[in-house]
């Protein structure tokens, strides 16, 4: 199944004041983003209380506030000002957001968090070395990263004809609270994930595929129609060793 997808890497329209409200605005009820995307992440994080988390790549900050309400500590990214933007209207100016790209050096102290949380973030990326690395670095010994990708048999659906064994750019148009946008990805196949899991010093824990969220099928019937699941993202928990 493919959905309009969370922008945490890249915003579609980014600069544009109008498209990064109307993305954000969809996720808030979508059904992979509300219905199945951040529940998934809340499950897989479990107790949060008191835990440091990097929401990396926060985007208006859904994951930030329901990770704080469930008394988690949070510090948020993201490389678009705007969404920082709506992520301060949603969450007030005393949380803790920066400005950051993940494919840069990471404006943190090493071992400054127990969990990174990177929902839909590293499929916009060609090289995954140095975020990863970053990642890791940011963590504690121990620590998790927790995070949601596409999930690789989304590329070979759509392109049935591709090599699903290549790393591959592709793009799919979307839309978002009725404008259009068009958003580029990387495909990369599943050992290609858990072989730079292992470079970047991880140990996968778990690999995840889950159902949709309680009340999804009542709120989106049509969709889920004769459905017990189905695929859109691939979700992992991966400890720092």
């Amino acid at each position: 199944m493919v959905e309009n997808q969370d922008s945490r890497g890249s915003t579609p329209g980014r600069g544009t004041t109008t498209s990064a409200e109307a993305y954000a605005a969809e996720n808030e009820s979508s059904l992979v983003n509300a219905y199945y995307t951040l529940p998934a992440i809340l499950d897989l994080a479990g107790e949060v209380t008191g835990r440091r988390i990097l929401d990396a790549g926060c985007g208006a900050g859904p994951s930030f506030e329901a990770l704080r309400d469930r008394g988690a500590i949070v510090t948020g990214f993201d490389s678009s000002a705007k969404m920082l933007e709506l992520a301060r209207k949603r969450l007030g100016e005393e949380a803790a957001l920066r400005l950051a790209d993940i494919g840069e050096p990471l404006p943190f102290p090493d071992g400054a968090f127990d969990d990174v949380i990177a929902a839909l973030v590293l499929h916009y990326l060609e090289d995954w070395t140095a975020p990863l690395a970053e990642i890791r670095r940011v963590l504690k010994p121990g620590g998790r990263l927790i995070m949601a990708v596409n999930h690789p048999i989304i590329f070979k659906l759509v392109h049935p004809e591709a090599d699903y064994f290549k790393t591959v750019k592709w793009s799919d148009e979307y839309t978002f609270s009725g404008e259009k946008a068009v958003l580029t990805y990387w495909h990369r196949p599943l050992h290609a994930m858990t072989d730079a899991f292992t470079a970047a010093g991880f140990r996968t824990a778990v690999v995840s595929e889950p159902p949709p969220a309680p009340g999804a099928r009542e709120r989106f019937p049509e969709e889920l129609a004769g459905k017990t699941a189905f695929l859109s993202f691939l979700f992992f928990v991966l400890e720092a060793v």
